[in-house]
């Protein structure tokens, strides 16, 4: 991954955030664009010829919705998957018309939205059917959708015992266009492969019969990221990459031999700094207390900024090339770093609380770990509040 810096140093020497206006607030998400152009083309060599819609719900992970979106088509994605009707409609409004997918639940009410916006919509119920349909006909259209199968997850999708039917009767719809089926895995990150080999045994069946009955669905697919790395039997004629072309591999006991490269780094720079005695108590509930005279440093970002507050007195930092600890508890709109032992350290220097800096690198992996949670939930995290810096 190359360096979240560029262009202009701090006094320590370590680089600063490019493309940011003296006016513009220092805390910022770097989006590496190379990181993410080598993590789509690693997803489409292990495609392998498939089809290769790009998830970019949950404002793309965290890392920016309409600007990943642009690129990842610019790269050769040929579809984008959102979960909402609010996100396709933001990429349809920045101008973005490539076929988008809603991978979640929309409402009957929403047809309209759905149908003007040129969007394809997930079903598996008869009545958000029949709203799709009638909404395309009064337009003298026909919209795309993509049946989701519930072949084990448990969350959204017709039962895999009653789709046959369900599918049969869609392509009575005047309106309606089925385009494709689509399955989700309940643990496709696991090595052992049963109960997603179970899945997928249930979703095959699926589709010999519709074959046999003479019904043919152009698009069929399953991969997630897990699937598209490690699991070939589930990549059908496309697939689903989302975490790994942010740069993580969500296998368990990843190794990420893959390759994978992180591509945001959350950086800031320190606001202000005080050398105090032992006994001194820092931020809120004096969780706390220095034990010897220290250099404590603050930063002006916090749980509002999605720098989660389960790193209170757990987290870390990187300053100088130097990893140092968080202490106190993490405020809304501030934390506190001990940078006694950093050298030379000075109001301005460069943090970085996610990516790299000199030999040291902190991963969205290692924040889940402290935090009792996972990557995506890190990077989905990062506020709107925080800018998107793309280099």
């Amino acid at each position: 991954m190359r360096a979240p810096f560029t262009e202009k140093c701090d006094a320590g020497g370590f680089l600063l955030p490019a493309s940011l206006p003296a006016s513009s607030r220092p805390t910022a998400a770097i989006i590496d664009v190379a990181a993410l152009e080598h993590n789509f083309k690693k997803a489409a060599a292990l495609a392998a010829g498939c089809k290769l819609l790009a998830v970019v719900k949950a404002n793309a992970y965290g890392h920016g919705a309409v600007e990943v979106s642009r690129r990842l088509l610019a790269y050769g994605a040929d579809m984008l998957g959102v979960a909402l009707l609010e996100e396709g409609v933001e990429l349809r409004e920045a101008g973005i018309d490539a076929p988008i997918l809603i991978m979640g639940v929309i409402f009957p009410e929403q047809s309209d939205a759905a149908v003007t916006m040129k969007l394809t919509p997930t079903v598996f119920t008869r009545s958000i059917a029949e709203a799709l349909s009638d909404a395309a006909r009064k337009r003298s259209t026909r919209i795309p959708v993509h049946v989701k199968i519930d072949t084990g997850m448990g969350r959204i999708g017709i039962s895999s015992a009653d789709a046959f039917g369900f599918v049969r009767d869609l392509r009575k719809l005047d309106g309606i266009d089925v385009q494709g089926l689509m399955t989700h895995f309940a643990d496709a990150d696991l090595q052992d492969k049963k109960f997603a080999a179970a899945q997928m045994d249930r979703f095959e069946s699926l589709q010999v019969a519709l074959t046999a009955a003479g019904i043919s669905v152009p698009l069929c697919h399953a991969a997630n990221s897990a699937a598209v790395i490690d699991f070939k039997r589930a990549r059908f004629t496309m697939v689903r990459p989302g975490l790994m072309l942010y740069g993580y591999d969500p296998l368990e006991a990843a190794t990420n031999t893959t390759g994978l490269k992180p591509v945001l780094s959350l950086v800031t720079r320190i606001a202000f700094i005080k050398r105090v005695s032992a006994g001194l108590p820092v931020s809120y509930g004096r969780t706390f207390v220095t034990q010897r005279d220290s250099t404590i440093a603050t930063l002006p970002l916090g749980y509002a900024d999605g720098f989660n507050r389960g790193l209170s007195n757990k987290g870390e930092a990187l300053v100088r090339g130097k990893r140092v600890p968080i202490v106190g508890r993490v405020c809304m709109d501030m934390c506190m770093i001990d940078v006694t032992d950093v050298d030379g350290v000075s109001e301005g220097d460069a943090v970085v609380l996610l990516g790299s800096q000199g030999s040291e690198r902190i991963t969205a992996d290692d924040i889940a770990a402290k935090t009792g949670t996972i990557a995506y939930e890190v990077l989905c995290g990062i506020s709107s509040r925080v800018p998107r810096i793309y280099q």
